[in-house]
């Protein structure tokens, strides 16, 4: 944990929100501090997407949208993230538009040294291909992690167009790389039609469990928290939102929409949800501000950040309370 005080975002009350540098939720540049705790940083790489593109203009988007944050103090979570840990906007990683293979690496390279076991990283997209560099570097600080995964479609297809690395293929690849455990990973949120009914027969086959979106219309939100939570346990998580499990409703900026999705609320509640599990990277994926109306989908996705860098600090506050204890009883 960063050892000085944490230098939070400007003051709404000095500077206008809708004043100053458009870095996320206002907070200081990573060059601005010492050190730091956790890191946002956009990555605007589209070039993996199937069908509407524009991700690639998502961070610039959510950050303009995270000035209508209050960071100081999450009322649902209990926590005030700015102030226990330092957060720092990371920039933006510079990666090619024209190669996958190389714009991964790039991504890759640039996202590992951000990390350690005391450092997270929160990523903002971007199309969801950048989920498998941040899963390959979050992998060589903790080893596999359990992926939890929220969104509209599966992402474990093999190829598109012989293409074995895009925003639909990449969970298979990690699979496949050995990054994720099989026993611990799920999907919540799936919906809308697939190419095949045995999508879902793969998808079982690489260890994934599954709570589809008419789930929750069963089992309500809480049970499937509690579902999830089981699921997971006490393992390091990867968390990877593709802002197309929300209901085009609530999220129409994005490039593959689906009917049927979650209300933002419910989102919400399920990330809340999540308090106390050991979240080690993230990402927030698709927000494509082109087909936007009023940041709608931008705002979800910047308080979707916010909710992450809260439950990352509540876990990582009684990770350290937790060895103080440990060494005080050692000593």
């Amino acid at each position: 944990m960063s050892t000085h005080v944490p230098v939070g975002p400007v003051e709404a009350t000095e500077v206008p929100r809708y004043a100053g540098l458009g870095t996320f939720a206002r907070l200081p540049q990573i060059g601005q501090v010492p050190d730091y705790d956790i890191a946002i940083l956009g990555v605007p790489f589209d070039t993996g997407t199937s069908f509407r593109p524009g991700a690639r203009f998502g961070p610039s988007a959510v950050r303009e949208a995270s000035r209508l944050l209050r960071p100081g103090y999450h009322v649902e979570l209990d926590v005030t993230p700015v102030r226990e840990m330092q957060v720092v906007d990371a920039g933006d990683v510079a990666c090619t538009p024209y190669n996958i293979g190389k714009a991964v690496s790039q991504i890759q390279s640039q996202v590992r040294p951000l990390l350690d076991a005391a450092k997270r990283v929160i990523a903002i997209g971007g199309d969801h291909t950048i989920a498998l560099p941040m899963l390959r570097a979050v992998s060589e600080v903790h080893g596999p992690v359990a992926l939890l995964h929220f969104d509209a479609h599966l992402d474990t297809w093999d190829t598109y167009f012989e293409e074995p690395i895009t925003h639909g293929t990449m969970f298979r690849r990690a699979f496949e790389e050995g990054l994720l455990l099989e026993d611990k990973s799920m999907h919540v949120g799936i919906r809308g039609p697939v190419y095949d009914q045995d999508d879902f027969l793969r998808d079982h086959e690489f260890g994934f469990q599954i709570i589809r979106a008419t789930d929750i219309d069963s089992i309500g939100v809480e049970s499937a928290i509690e579902r999830v939570r089981q699921r997971l346990g006490d393992t390091p998580v990867y968390l990877s939102v593709d802002i197309d499990v929300l209901d085009p409703a609530f999220a129409p900026g994005t490039g593959t929409p689906e009917m049927g999705g979650l209300h933002s609320r419910e989102l919400l509640r399920l990330l809340r949800g999540l308090d106390g599990i050991n979240i080690v990277g993230a990402d927030v994926v698709e927000v494509a501000p082109a087909y936007d109306h009023a940041d709608v989908t931008s705002l979800a996705a910047a308080t979707v950040v916010f909710d992450m860098m809260s439950l990352m600090t509540k876990s990582m506050s009684a990770q350290i309370a937790s060895n103080t204890a440990l060494s005080q009883v050692v000593q």
